[in-house]
Order: structure tokens, then C-alpha cells, then sequence
């Protein structure tokens, strides 16, 4: 009987150990399942590169933001520089046909028919002229009322000034030509006829007394 007793234990340390090593080998089987490796992971040596990563990751981002803004002021300053080519083409265009303007109405003004036949022939170029007038409109243009207006050097160009107690002086008599705005900017100045200081009959003669004394010395 107690011979027998040893090899009992033995064979439970046996199984015990074996026991034990399969249990290590399945945690291990587990722990890599999948390809997942169970390396701790070292957060001190890794910090660095995690703090590298986001800087490269702002500055990236800022370089964007820059690359970003630059594009929109290009494309702005390329719609504007687009905008005034357009509108200085037109401005060109339609200054080289206020001439014609200028010459219907020189016509109109000027031209009194005296039968059927020449009413006939003015009622047709003024059709046209109404034609023309009412292309401009559509483009924008429209005429300046400058009669009655104070002289404003940024719209009118005084050509002649006219002596007279019945307007304030600087007001505008008579436009000669006529000027045009295209929107709400200068097309053309008009040209006009302003009013000027009426001198009294007592200035005109002690002027005129000074410059014969004057003559007779």
C-alpha cells in the first residue's frame, strides 16, 4: 500500500503541470488571434511623434488656409479686372456713337419741313434716331438735365458765362451739348452755358472813367 502512494502523487504533479502549460499555451493563442500582437505599447516614447504629427498636421492646415484665401482674392481681383474691361469696351463704344446722337438732334433742332414729302423723309430718320436712343437706354446710358442746376465741374464744362440778375450765379442757363452718364457714372461732361454776377451800371461807368483817365496820362 505504500508503495503505491508515491507514484499516485507523481502522477498528479504530472497532470497538474500539464495542466497548467496548456493553459499558458491557450491564453497566448488567444492573445495573438487574428494577428493582434500583445506588446504593451510604450506611451512615453511614442508621445514625440504623436506631438509631431499634429504639428505637421497644423501647419499643413494653415498652409491650406493661406493657399485657400489667396485663390479667392485672385479670383476676385480677376472678376473685377474682367468687370472694368467690359465696362471701359462699352464706355469706348458708345462714346464713339454720341456724335451721331449729337448730329439727329442738330437735324431735328434745325430742320423745319415744309411739305408732305420732307415730313415723310423726317419722320424716317427720326425713327432711327429713336431706334438708337432707345438702344443706349438699354445699355445703361442716360441723358443729363443740367438747366436749372447748380454748375457742377464734375458733371458739367462751362464753355460760357452770361451776365444775369435773374438766376443765382453758377447756375446753369443752357446745356450746348449734352452730356450722358453711363449707370451712375460720367459718360460724357455736358457742355454748358452758366450764369454769371451782373455788374451795376455804376461799376461799368467808374470802370470805364478809370480806363480813360488812365488813357489820357
Amino acid at each position: 500500500m505504500n508503495s503505491d502512494s508515491p507514484q499516485t502523487n507523481s502522477n498528479g504533479d504530472v497532470n497538474e503541470q500539464i495542466t497548467v502549460e496548456a493553459n499558458v499555451a491557450d491564453s497566448a493563442t488567444a492573445n495573438t488571434e487574428d494577428g493582434k500582437s500583445t506588446t504593451p505599447v510604450d506611451t512615453a516614447s511614442s508621445s514625440p511623434e504623436i506631438e509631431s504629427l499634429k504639428a505637421q498636421i497644423d501647419e499643413r492646415s494653415s498652409q491650406y488656409m493661406r493657399i485657400a484665401a489667396d485663390f479667392e482674392n485672385y479670383r476676385k481681383r480677376t472678376l473685377k479686372e474682367k468687370d472694368d474691361l467690359e465696362l471701359q469696351v462699352k464706355r469706348n463704344t458708345i462714346t464713339e456713337l454720341l456724335p451721331i446722337i449729337d448730329n439727329f438732334e442738330r437735324a431735328r433742332a434745325q430742320i423745319k419741313p415744309q411739305n408732305d414729302g420732307e415730313m415723310a423723309i423726317h419722320k424716317s430718320y427720326q425713327g432711327v434716331y429713336k431706334q438708337l436712343v432707345d438702344c443706349l437706354k438699354r445699355l445703361g446710358v442716360s441723358p443729363m438735365r443740367p438747366e436749372g442746376q447748380e454748375f457742377d465741374p464734375n458733371e458739367h464744362e462751362a464753355v460760357m458765362r452770361e451776365p444775369t440778375d435773374e438766376y443765382p450765379e453758377g447756375t446753369v442757363l443752357e446745356e450746348l451739348v449734352r452730356g450722358y452718364f453711363l449707370g451712375e457714372r460720367v459718360l460724357r461732361h455736358a457742355m454748358v452755358k452758366v450764369a454769371a454776377q451782373k455788374e451795376d451800371a455804376s461799376s461799368v461807368e467808374n470802370s470805364e472813367a478809370g480806363e480813360a483817365s488812365t488813357q489820357s496820362q
